[in-house]
């Protein structure tokens, strides 16, 4: 349950552009729940105004002067947690940045528009007034924690074939960083993988190229008509739904355009259900941490048909929101810390394949 806030959320803004300084502190000023308690230009001017101000929460520019936003967050996070999100142009270089922000602490990011373009900049500051309640009520406190190190790609010894089950994940809000946390500790013999995670058109396909050179799973944005493989993840597109179809004994993904279903295109709603539709008792879902309540009803339509079903718990979300409506509603079996979310799917898997742990830990509470 949100709790109402009696005093204005304290903003940090820090931007490089002085035209952009000035749009955001405008366009977010303006709104009553806000009060911008100051504009930086580089970091070094950040970290005083953290000091001297006490922000709630920072938006943060992806390429600035002297110490680029990942660097800065790199140092601010382990010892000064503090809810940011990440104002970025889809550049190749800014759309890369802001992603490697995210892995390092950031709770969202906001596309940048040009201040030019009134249309567009009164999206992007809607967008960002939004996206800023939700960080104000995140919880950081974990990167005060050793955060998960890096993993380099190997190569995969699996002759890719098609799957014969499906592991399901949904995530909005601290996702992109906890998606990774489960798919790193996933084995390379995998059941295919399908992730929804909330981000912008664009965001998505870096994301999953980033992702791809991490980790030993193969990891690719989702295509329509792509038949699903073993040990490789799909991520959905943004701005598109993405779903699950049965082909004869295989999967494969049907990717469209469509509205918006539970607030959100690509919606995990949409996934979870076309999962509990096409595959049954031979799937896993596991709802990560997000604002709101996609994918609620769709994990509980896989529970219904048999899969078996998972949330993230409270202790370890960013934002127990997603997580906390699907378990009130029976929709998830255990609550589970998300470092011990991969194993507890792979206990769940119907068949194991070779060299996958069958044992989880029981670490969360059954429902």
């Amino acid at each position: 349950m949100s709790i109402e806030r009696k005093t204005p959320i304290r903003v940090l803004i820090v931007d490089d552009s002085t035209t952009m300084r000035h749009l955001l502190a405008e366009g977010i000023g303006r709104d009553p729940a806000f009060c911008v308690v100051g504009t930086a230009a580089d970091a070094y001017e950040a970290r005083d105004l953290i000091v001297s101000q006490k922000p709630d929460v920072m938006t943060l520019d992806v390429e600035m002067p002297r110490m680029n936003g990942v660097d800065f967050l790199r140092k601010l996070m382990p010892q000064h947690p503090l809810p940011v999100v990440m104002v970025s142009g889809l550049t190749a270089s800014g759309g890369e940045t802001a992603l490697a922000a995210l892995a390092a602490g950031a709770v969202d990011v906001v596309r940048k528009a040009s201040a030019a373009r009134l249309e567009d900049a009164e999206h992007m500051l809607e967008e960002l007034r939004t996206k800023l309640r939700i960080a104000a009520g995140a919880n950081v406190s974990q990167w005060k924690r050793a955060m998960l190190p890096a993993h380099t790609a190997g190569a995969c010894s699996l002759v890719a074939k098609p799957t014969d089950m499906l592991i399901a994940i949904g995530a909005s809000t601290g996702g992109t960083d906890a998606t990774r946390r489960v798919l790193a500790r996933l084995p390379a013999t995998s059941p295919g993988i399908v992730v929804v995670q909330h981000m912008p058109a664009g965001f998505t396909s870096m994301y999953a190229d980033r992702l791809n050179q991490e980790l030993s799973l193969r990891v690719v944005e989702a295509r329509d008509g792509e038949v699903v493989m073993r040990g490789t993840v799909y991520v959905a597109p943004g701005e598109l739904q993405c779903a699950v179809v049965r082909s004869g004994p295989t999967f494969s993904l049907r990717v469209r355009q469509a509205a918006k279903v539970s607030g959100h295109c690509p919606s995990v709603d949409v996934m979870f259900a076309s999962v509990a539709m096409s595959a049954g008792p031979r799937a896993v879902g596991a709802l990560l941490t997000g604002m709101g309540r996609d994918g609620a009803d769709g994990l509980l339509d896989m529970r219904r048909a048999g899969a078996r079903t998972l949330v993230q718990d409270e202790a370890t979300c960013v934002v127990y929101g997603m997580p906390r409506e699907a378990w009130k509603q029976g929709a998830a079996e255990l609550q589970v810390p998300i470092d011990d979310m991969a194993d507890e799917i792979v206990a769940r898997l119907p068949v194991a394949a070779p060299g996958e742990r069958r044992e989880g830990s029981r670490r969360g509470r059954v429902a």
